[in-house]
């Protein structure tokens, strides 16, 4: 069964490089907001949660949620939902 081919949308693409380490700050913060925001949401929709039958106890619990953060930091490097960049835009336009 061939895999299709998946393209991210222009406001998923993954964040540009900044020169001024000022504006890098700046991103990086973004980048962390966005990755506590679908890190909430990730959780909210059950991702990281054991099913019933292969419950492995408080410990699956805990590196579930570390799991879970990971998952959302990397798609919010990555670009992920568009957020970071759009609070990147509205910090810096705040600045000037």
């Amino acid at each position: 069964m061939p895999v299709p081919t998946v393209s991210l949308p222009t406001s998923a693409a993954p964040l540009q490089q900044v020169a001024d380490p000022k504006d890098a700050a700046l991103r990086q913060a973004a980048i962390d907001l966005e990755a506590s925001f679908l890190s909430e949401m990730l959780k909210a929709a059950g991702l990281g949660k054991a099913p019933e039958a292969f419950g492995g106890g408080s410990g699956e619990d805990q590196f579930a949620s570390l799991l879970v953060n990971e998952q959302a930091r990397a798609m919010a490097e990555s670009g992920g939902i568009g957020l970071a960049e759009s609070i990147y835009n509205s910090l810096k336009d705040s600045q000037e």
